[in-house]
C-alpha cells in the first residue's frame, strides 16, 4: 500500500507517507516552555512519516490558550531542541507549527491583560478559549473554557510587526532542532481570520477585495520563506471548516486563490483540513482536482482519515500524504497497528488538554508477537 511506503517531501526523506498533525495538548511547563514530558510523547510517534507539532505562539500576544508551548525566548529554544533531538534520536522528522490565535484570546492571557488582536473587531459568540483558573500549572492545576474576549482591531504598523514575529519564530525554530515550520492559517486564528470575508471587514491593504484579504498570508509567508527557505515551510488551511467562527462566503474561490499565493511561493506543502473534530463536511472531489491543479507542491489531507480513504485519496491523486489526528494520541505506534491490522487503543478525551502522563505518554504500544500489548 502507498501509505506506507517512503516519500520526498523536497529533500527531506519520509519513511512513510503518514503525518501525524498539530494537535493542542496544553502540557507545556514554566514559561510556557516545552518539557521533557513532551519529549517523550513525540519520541514515541516518531514511527510517523512526519511530525508537525502541536502550535506554538510566537509571542506572548498569540497565545490563546493555558499551558501551550512558544518559541520567542531562549527558555523555549532550549525546551524544544529536547524535543526535536529526542524525535531525530528515534529516525523521525518534525516540523514546528508556528500559531498566533489572533482574537481567539482572553485578556487573562494577555500581556498585561489587553485585548487579543484582530483583523477587524469582531467577537464570535460561543467561541471558547482554555485559561488557567488556579495558577498552578498543567500538572495540578485547573483548566476552565470560557467566552473568549472582544478583539481590538490591529493597525498597520502592527501588523508588519506580527509578520516579522512569524519570521523570527521560523528562525527559532531551526535554531531548535526542527527540520521545517508549519504556519497555522486554519481554524479561525489570525491568518485565516484575515482571509475569511466574514472575519475581515477591514477596507485598507490587507482588507476589501480578495487579493486584500490574502495579502497577510502572502507576506507571512514570503517573510518566513526568505527567513528559512521555502522548501522547509508548509501552510496548515480549512476552507470549510466554521472553527472559532471563521467563515467565508465563497469558500472554493477564495482557497484555491490562496493555493495560487503558496504554489507562486513555491512552498513545499499545503496542509489541509478538510474536517475538524465535526464541524464540517468532507471537501467535494472537484474541490480536491482544483487544489492539486493549482498547488504543484505536495498536499497533505486531514480529518476523519481511515486507511481505506487514505489510500483512496492517494491513489486517485488527491493527496501525497495523510494525517491521522486522535489516532495518534491513543496510539504512539499507530504506522505499525495500520500496517499490520492491529486493533487500535481508545483515547481518552477526558485527558486531551492538560494534566500529567496519564493520557499523553501512558498508551501502551504494540508488541511485535501478535499485537499483545506492552507499555513503551
Amino acid at each position: 500500500m502507498k501509505l506506507f511506503h517512503p516519500y520526498s517531501l523536497e529533500d527531506l526523506k519520509l519513511s512513510n507517507r503518514i503525518v501525524m498533525p498539530p494537535m493542542t495538548r496544553s502540557r507545556a511547563g514554566k514559561n510556557e516552555v516545552a518539557t521533557e514530558m513532551m519529549a517523550e510523547y513525540y519520541a514515541q510517534r516518531a514511527s510517523a512519516g512526519l511530525i508537525i507539532s502541536e502550535g506554538t505562539q510566537i509571542s506572548r500576544q498569540g497565545q490563546g490558550y493555558a499551558w501551550t508551548p512558544g518559541i520567542y525566548t531562549e527558555a523555549q529554544i532550549e525546551g524544544w531542541k529536547k524535543v526535536t533531538d529526542a524525535v531525530h534520536k528515534k529516525g523521525g522528522l518534525i516540523f514546528a507549527q508556528l500559531w498566533h490565535v489572533g482574537r481567539v484570546s482572553h485578556v487573562s492571557i494577555q500581556p498585561a491583560q489587553q485585548a487579543p488582536v484582530a483583523p477587524s473587531a469582531l467577537l464570535a459568540e460561543g467561541v471558547k478559549v482554555f485559561v488557567d483558573v488556579s495558577g498552578k500549572g498543567p500538572d495540578t492545576g485547573v483548566g476552565e473554557m470560557i467566552q473568549h474576549s472582544m478583539p481590538r482591531e490591529l493597525s498597520v504598523p502592527e501588523i508588519k510587526s506580527i509578520i516579522g514575529e512569524y519570521a523570527q519564530a521560523a528562525r527559532n525554530a531551526i535554531e531548535a532542532g526542527f527540520d521545517g515550520v508549519e504556519l497555522h492559517g486554519a481554524n479561525g486564528y489570525l491568518i485565516e481570520q484575515f482571509i475569511d470575508s466574514q472575519t475581515n471587514l477591514r477596507q485598507d491593504e490587507y482588507g476589501g477585495d480578495l487579493n486584500g484579504r490574502l495579502r497577510f498570508l502572502r507576506e507571512v509567508t514570503t517573510a518566513v520563506a526568505d527567513a528559512i527557505g521555502k522548501h522547509r515551510v508548509g501552510v496548515r488551511q480549512a476552507p470549510l471548516t466554521t472553527l472559532m467562527g471563521a467563515k467565508d462566503d465563497t469558500p472554493e474561490i477564495t482557497y484555491i486563490e490562496a493555493a495560487k499565493v503558496l504554489d507562486e511561493i513555491g512552498i513545499a506543502y499545503i496542509h489541509i483540513a478538510e474536517a475538524d473534530w465535526d464541524d464540517a463536511p468532507v471537501m467535494p472531489v472537484a474541490f480536491k482536482e482544483a487544489y492539486r491543479k493549482a498547488f504543484r507542491g505536495t498536499l497533505i489531507y486531514t480529518g476523519k482519515y481511515d486507511l481505506r480513504r487514505a489510500e483512496e485519496a492517494i491513489d486517485r491523486g488527491w493527496a501525497d500524504l495523510i494525517s491521522f489526528g486522535r489516532p495518534f494520541i491513543a496510539n504512539p505506534d499507530l504506522p505499525y497497528r495500520m500496517k499490520n491490522n492491529i486493533p487500535l487503543n481508545i483515547p481518552d478525551r477526558a485527558r486531551f488538554f492538560g494534566g500529567g502522563a496519564a493520557g499523553y505518554i501512558d498508551y501502551p504500544f504494540a508488541d511485535r508477537c501478535n499485537g499483545c500489548e506492552i507499555k513503551p
